[in-house]
C-alpha cells in the first residue's frame, strides 16, 4: 500500500497535469473557433463555384475540358494524405493514417505497386507514417497543416494539377479526416482529378440547372474561355477548403480529447483524495490506539 508521502506526490502531480490539459483545452477551443468560421466562409463560396463550373461542363453547349475530366486507365497514382503535425487530439492521426493505410492497400490488390504510387503527406504525423510505410517523401508540407497561406496552397494545388495533365499520375485522391461537428470527425477519400461534376454537395441539381444554365445566363467571352480560368481555380480552392476541413477536424478532436483528459484528472483526484483521507483517518486511530494501550500498561 502506498504512503501518505507518495499519495500526496500522485495528488500534487494530478494537479499540476489537470492545469495543463485545461490551458490546453482551452486554446484548442479557440483555435477551433477560428477555424470554425474559416472553413464556414469558406464552404458557401467553394460549393457556389463548383455549382457553377458543373452546370457548365454538364450543359450541352458547352465544351469539354478533356484533359481535367478524362478517365484514363489508372496505372500511376497519386495520393494527398493529411493528418497534424503534434499529438494530443485523441485519435485524429490514427483515424487518418489507418484511412490512409486502407487506400493503399486497395491500389495494392488492383494490381499497382508501391512505385506507382505517390503519397503527398501534409502535416509531421503523417510524413512519419509514410515513411515508416516504405514510401518516398515528396517535398515536406508541415507548413499547410497548419498555416494556410493560399500562395502556398495555389502553388502545390499546382503542381498536383501539373502531374495529373501530364500524365505523370492517371489519378489524384485526397485523403482527410472532415469536420462533421466537435464530436465527430469523419475520414473522407475522394478523387480530386480527374475531375467530376457530379462529385460533391454542390453538384446536386437545383431548379436553375434544370432549366439550362447557359439558357439563363450570357457567358462572356465563351464558354471554353470561362472553362480555362474557372477549373483550375476551382481545383485549388479545393485543395484550400480541404486543408481548413481538415483543420478544423483537428482542434476539434484536441478539444474533445484534453476535455476527457480533464475529466479522467478530476476522477483520478478525486480517488486520491479520498484513498488518503482513508489512510490518514486509520494512521490517525493506529496512533490513538497505541497510546491508549501504553496508557493501560
Amino acid at each position: 500500500m502506498a504512503s501518505l508521502k507518495e499519495i500526496k506526490g500522485r495528488i500534487n502531480s494530478v494537479n499540476g497535469t489537470l492545469k495543463i490539459t485545461s490551458a490546453m483545452k482551452m486554446v484548442a477551443s479557440s483555435k477551433l473557433h477560428k477555424a470554425q468560421s474559416a472553413i464556414e466562409n469558406m464552404l458557401p463560396y467553394e460549393k457556389q463555384m463548383h455549382g457553377i463550373l458543373s452546370r457548365l461542363l454538364t450543359d450541352d453547349s458547352a465544351p469539354g475540358c478533356s484533359g481535367y475530366v478524362e478517365e484514363r486507365p489508372v496505372r500511376k497514382v497519386a495520393i494527398v494524405a493529411v493528418a497534424s503535425n503534434s499529438s494530443l487530439c485523441g485519435a485524429f492521426n490514427a483515424n487518418a493514417i489507418r484511412h490512409l493505410h486502407d487506400t493503399v492497400e486497395s491500389y495494392l490488390q488492383s494490381g499497382l505497386s508501391k512505385d506507382d504510387i505517390t503519397i503527398y503527406a501534409v502535416g509531421r504525423k503523417m510524413s512519419d507514417a509514410v515513411a515508416k510505410a516504405g514510401f518516398p517523401l515528396h517535398g515536406d508540407f508541415g507548413r499547410l497543416a497548419d498555416k494556410h497561406v493560399y500562395s502556398e496552397v495555389s502553388e502545390f494545388a499546382g503542381k498536383l494539377i501539373d502531374s495529373y495533365l501530364k500524365k505523370e499520375v492517371d489519378r489524384i485522391e485526397l485523403v482527410y479526416n472532415h469536420y462533421k461537428s466537435s464530436a465527430s470527425q469523419i475520414p473522407v477519400r475522394e478523387t480530386y482529378l480527374p475531375f467530376s461534376s457530379t462529385s460533391g454537395e454542390s453538384a446536386e441539381p437545383s431548379g436553375a440547372e434544370e432549366t439550362g444554365y447557359l439558357n439563363d445566363y450570357i457567358i462572356e467571352p465563351d464558354p471554353a474561355s470561362v472553362l480555362s480560368v474557372l477549373l483550375p481555380k476551382v481545383l485549388v480552392l479545393k485543395i484550400y477548403t480541404m486543408l481548413l476541413d481538415a483543420n478544423a477536424a483537428e482542434h476539434a478532436a484536441r478539444t474533445v480529447a484534453m476535455q476527457e483528459a480533464t475529466d479522467n484528472g478530476h476522477q483520478l483526484l478525486q480517488d486520491l483524495t479520498l484513498q488518503y483521507n482513508k489512510q490518514r483517518q486509520q494512521s490517525i486511530t493506529d496512533e490513538l490506539l497505541d497510546i491508549v494501550s501504553g496508557s493501560l500498561a
